[in-house]
């Protein structure tokens, strides 16, 4: 997908949480537009912790995963609808 369509989709207002399926099947949820950063030719991808966390910064990523565009297949709105 092109790194243009996905940024377009993380600045609609007001922002729905949205859901990334990639080619090798695996999928991760957004649910705040600042949890993404969209490069030409990489996606940075703040992830939660694994584990229920009661740090007052929880909401802050615990690690990161970097994904090429052209893996994600599609994009869906958590909630199911379009």
């Amino acid at each position: 997908m092109r790194s243009e369509d996905i940024r377009d989709r993380l600045k609609k207002q007001p922002f729905q949480p949205i859901r990334l399926y990639l080619s090798d099947g695996a999928q991760y949820d957004i649910r705040h537009p600042d949890m993404l950063l969209v490069g030409r030719s990489e996606l940075i991808l703040g992830l939660p912790p694994g584990k229920p966390n009661t740090n007052p910064n929880e909401d802050l990523p615990e690690r990161f995963a970097s994904i090429d565009p052209i893996h994600v297949v599609r994009i869906e709105p958590i909630n199911g609808q379009s």
